[in-house]
């Protein structure tokens, strides 16, 4: 008996239940036994039709789980704790648990099938030639996991990360002009004050005795400061005092994480329910009124300028000068533009995207900097040679791309420290990778941005740091796919290039005024959302240059 059997089975029976159960059979009951009787009977009828129902929708589910198996046995499988779980368990998110992917980087090379408990089955790949046809798959029959994604949905809505489909499509073509090199030369003015003003408290901290600080604290605060200037032109000075708003997106991103550790809270009708899920909810609200707001704020004020028939011509000779009046302002083949609530759903997915990833990125550089002194004093001799004869200390849009050791440097961190270490997909067809092997429409696949990053068919000596594997001559011949920090093809990061420009920014500023070294202690990775470390990222700072009265 096959699947299709097994759907026309319940499909007939259904059928005859609804006929036979519901008018002839309650009738003639009804005339040959007392009420009571025959409404029992009808009773039993009902329970034993839903069991049977029942019973087919089960054997259907095992029949489409065993072919699922056996059409998965093309990849290797690593050992299962058992039966039932699986490898549920096995793959932790901590140090060890990286150090766990490495093992199975080295073993199977390329890809292996994961199995979550009995029926949640995923494909893990790390290795480029398997994970490009991933992520060159049109967006038309790619998909974001709701296993994975689906906890940010009520925080971040139908935005970019979460959306699919026709929805999506149009988002990202509406969004793309937010991310032209003419809006990023603006935003760079602002990475440079948000720097400054982040230097400036560390150098009275310096004064006061303590030289060693958490990175990941605060370049958070200096990434946020600079998101919220170039979202909503919002002077938040989240960088020296305390903000609601700020707050409630760094509790919202901790409940997410401790949400996916807890098995029992994936259900929604308990979850919120809890205290976690109330705190959730009020995080959310807060957040969203914020966005609101704004969007309403600049809305009216928008529509104060002119006369609606006059601000279709006008919206493309309006300057730009953040990416709200980008949304505001945008408009599709047909002229219609995004709802308020679709651009407060754009709004807070690039909050979320924007800051955390790029403060892991920058953190883990000026780490991997402090552990190699040579590569530091390098990238600094280049940066002082960059700005020697100026007046002003600015790092401007064109010395970007005139930093070439600097931005090997910033890649290498990338790749052995990539701020996002997976993403996943699900595929609305069977997709085919190399070795003949191909994986079944409706499985989750994990493309490991960690374990290509790691894997050393592609890169000699992984857990080396050395910048010079993305010198142009090193890099010939090497595959397109073997270095993804931002994701690749149609779904990658819209905001790549804002970010590389924020991190050379932040990089050369910091290496300008000051020597990092690392503190005397382990550093134990930490992969959540981001990739963290156990107990913050501490470095030593010693000012190059005396801080001023």
């Amino acid at each position: 008996m096959n699947i299709d059997t097994i759907h026309e089975l319940e499909r007939s029976w259904a059928k005859w239940v609804r006929k036979r159960m519901g008018y002839k059979l309650e009738g003639l009951l009804s005339h040959v036994l007392p009420s009571s009787i025959a409404s029992w009977g009808v009773l039993q009828l009902c329970v034993l039709a839903v069991l049977l129902v029942l019973l087919l929708r089960v054997g259907r589910l095992l029949l489409k789980y065993s072919s699922n198996i056996r059409r998965l046995r093309c990849f290797a499988q690593p050992p299962k704790r058992n039966w039932l779980l699986g490898h549920l368990g096995i793959m932790r998110n901590t140090e060890e648990g990286l150090q766990s992917v490495d093992e199975l980087v080295k073993t199977y090379k390329h890809s292996c099938a994961w199995f979550l408990g009995p029926f949640y089955t995923l494909i893990r790949l790390f290795h480029p030639d398997y994970i490009k046809p991933l992520l060159l798959a049109s967006a038309s029959v790619t998909y974001k996991d709701e296993l994975f994604y689906g906890f940010l949905r009520p925080w971040l809505g139908q935005g970019l990360l979460l959306s699919n489909g026709e929805h999506w499509s149009r988002h990202r073509r509406l969004l793309t002009p937010a991310f032209h090199f003419d809006i990023l030369k603006n935003y760079v003015t602002i990475f440079n004050k948000s720097t400054d003003i982040m230097h400036e408290k560390w150098c009275r901290l310096v004064e006061e005795g303590q030289n060693c600080l958490d990175m990941f604290e605060q370049i958070s605060l200096m990434t946020l400061h600079s998101l919220l200037k170039c979202t909503f032109s919002y002077d938040s000075n989240c960088q020296e005092h305390p903000s609601e708003y700020i707050a409630a997106i760094y509790e919202l991103s901790t409940l997410v994480v401790q949400r996916e550790h807890r098995m029992l809270y994936h259900w929604d009708w308990l979850y919120w329910r809890t205290d976690e899920g109330r705190r959730f909810r009020r995080a959310c609200a807060m957040v969203h009124r914020f966005t609101a707001n704004i969007v309403q704020k600049r809305r009216a004020a928008l529509n104060q300028q002119q006369e609606p028939e006059q601000q279709s011509r006008s919206s493309k000779a309006k300057k730009v000068t953040d990416f709200i009046d980008v949304l505001l302002l945008s408009r599709d083949e047909d002229g219609n533009g995004l709802t308020d609530e679709e651009i407060k759903a754009e709004a807070d997915t690039f909050m979320f995207e924007g800051h955390d990833t790029t403060a892991s990125g920058i953190s883990w550089i000026l780490y991997n900097l402090a552990l190699h002194p040579d590569h530091q004093d390098r990238c600094r001799a280049e940066v002082d040679a960059l700005l020697q004869g100026r007046d002003s200390e600015e790092i401007e849009w064109n010395d970007l791309s005139n930093l070439p050791y600097t931005t090997m440097c910033i890649k290498e961190s990338l790749r052995l420290h990539p701020p996002v270490t997976a993403v996943t997909r699900r595929f609305a067809q069977d997709m085919t990778v190399p070795g003949g092997r191909v994986i079944p429409q409706g499985n989750i696949c994990l493309v490991s941005i960690y374990g290509t990053h790691h894997n050393p068919d592609i890169w000699p000596n992984p857990e080396v740091y050395d910048p010079m594997r993305f010198d142009p001559e090193n890099s010939k011949g090497r595959s397109s796919h073997a270095f993804v920090p931002f994701s690749a093809g149609p779904r990658n990061c819209i905001g790549q290039n804002f970010a590389m420009a924020e991190m050379k920014v932040v990089v050369a500023l910091t290496l300008l005024r000051f020597r990092v070294t690392p503190r005397d202690s382990e550093v134990r990775r930490l992969p959540e959302l981001i990739l963290r470390a156990e107990r913050g990222l501490w470095l030593r700072l010693e000012p190059r240059i005396p801080p001023k009265d």
